[in-house]
């Protein structure tokens, strides 16, 4: 059997190490091409001189699944200093930015803020990296005020106490914190997401050696508008994570990113879930509910799901609509997919989307097909509450 030192070196395809390099590898006479078989093990591995490939295939009775397959590899992987992985770090972030820009973060780790967007790091060795026992929130800063601060901040301590996560400061200092790193970013309209975790330590499944746990925290610049365009969407066959699990805000978001995977494969904007009992329970990050023809609002219970700020806080709003004769009652109860797919309108409800008609759901479409109109004046009253709501939902922002 080949020993495992004689296995092709899988390397970086960094774009800083220079084409010269490559060249010289690929054309190099001491480089031995060789074809690797490990039958045993059910995989080959063969290089081919000509073109510089590297294929990696697993051979089954019936067929073979190609895991690695790249024509750009070389051996020598270039020993940065710290010097140099900082600036690697820099073109990095340059040469991917996108809509979102990150202005500021905190670590307790560093002890302090930072602007510059290749020092945005977290060690590897944080347990929130590799074994996922971390939490997290949000809050969106919208003209210079951030939105429901104290409710998202008592739900991420409420998550770290479920999660076993102490605190690194006591919630007062946490606050202060997470308001100073807001104003050191001068953003004005976008959101603050900040996450608790049992810190570094080793990578063992135990936090027993982490000695001391973490707060980060990171201002997102964000200007997309936000759409009140119809959206669809499915039923999602990924299972849903168990109410222990689904009532904590923790960065364990596997089943989410494979439900919002799922539903986008298949032309969709989300998935809904089930609960199991057959329920309708929640979309992959946000909260879901209904207007019936009898002009209910309706929401699923919070039980087995993630208890959403926004949503509860639309729900308040909601208040007023009933007050005006538009809706008859507001109601959190068990909601049946008989009874959502028949509602005159659908919604998602959650920070990212705020307010977000559906027009249909799987084959069904629902009410006539088109935004509902008490889901756009939900999506209006949220807005104008970020904008003038009260104290006790707006935190003005020192810059």
């Amino acid at each position: 059997m080949a020993s495992i030192s004689s296995l092709p070196k899988i390397v970086s395809q960094n774009p800083h190490v220079p084409a010269k390099q490559l060249h010289d590898h690929l054309n190099n006479p001491n480089v031995k091409h060789r074809n690797l078989s490990f039958s045993g093990l059910g995989f080959r591995c063969s290089q081919h001189a000509s073109l510089g490939e590297t294929r990696i295939v697993r051979k089954s009775s019936n067929q073979t699944e190609v895991l690695v397959d790249s024509d750009t590899q070389i051996s020598d992987v270039p020993l940065l200093s710290c010097l140099e992985a900082i600036e690697n770090l820099n073109s990095n972030r340059e040469t991917q930015k996108g809509k979102q820009q990150f202005l500021a973060m905190y670590s307790s780790i560093f002890g302090g803020i930072t602007t510059d967007p290749a020092a945005m790091v977290i060690p590897i060795d944080d347990h929130m990296v590799h074994r996922g026992h971390g939490v997290f929130d949000t809050a969106a800063i919208m003209d210079g005020f951030l939105y429901e601060l104290d409710q998202h901040l008592d739900r991420i301590i409420r998550s770290a106490s479920l999660a076993k996560i102490k605190l690194p400061f006591d919630r007062e200092s946490i606050r202060r914190i997470l308001i100073q790193t807001v104003s050191a970013s001068k953003c004005r309209k976008g959101s603050l997401r900040y996450w608790l975790s049992v810190g570094p330590g080793d990578f063992q499944l135990s936090p027993s050696d982490c000695h001391q746990p973490a707060l980060y925290a990171v201002v997102i610049q964000d200007q997309s508008p936000f759409d009140s365009k119809g959206i669809t969407v499915i039923t999602s066959s990924v299972p849903i994570k168990p109410p222990q699990f689904a009532t904590m805000k923790s960065v364990n978001y596997l089943p989410n990113v494979l439900s919002k995977m799922e539903a986008e494969e298949k032309g969709a904007y989300a998935a809904i879930w089930l609960d199991s009992d057959g329920f309708i329970a929640e979309g992959p990050n946000m909260n879901v509910a209904f207007v019936t023809k009898e002009k209910e609002l309706l929401m699923p219970n919070f039980d087995k799901i993630l208890s959403g700020c926004t949503a509860k806080r639309v729900l308040t709003l909601a208040a007023e609509l009933v007050r005006k004769g538009k809706l008859r009652t507001i109601e959190i109860r068990n909601v049946t997919v008989e009874e959502g797919k028949k509602a005159d309108e659908m919604m998602l409800i959650g920070s990212g989307v705020l307010v977000r008609p559906i027009v249909q759901w799987d084959d069904q479409v629902i009410g006539v097909g088109q935004e509902g109109p008490v889901a756009l004046t939900l999506l209006n009253l949220i807005i104008e509450d970020m904008k003038s709501g009260p104290a006790t939902v707006r935190v003005p922002v020192p810059y």
